[in-house]
């Protein structure tokens, strides 16, 4: 009931319903590679919060 005016012809689907129709994707496509973000164009703010995330152990 948050959105009154959307109107829509899908059923809504659960999250764990979400999860095995995700799952059998994956097994019919296989392993997809997805490249990371070189990140060569990133501000300096951002480095320095990934510095900080990487000082403090964590991996981005």
């Amino acid at each position: 009931m948050a959105f009154k005016t959307l109107k829509t012809t899908r059923e809504a689907i659960s999250l764990s319903t979400l999860g095995k129709r995700i799952a059998e994707r994956r097994l019919v496509v296989g392993a997809v590679d997805v490249p990371r973000n070189e990140g060569k164009r990133r501000t300096l703010s951002k480095q320095a919060l990934l510095d900080e995330i990487a000082k403090a152990g964590g991996q981005w």
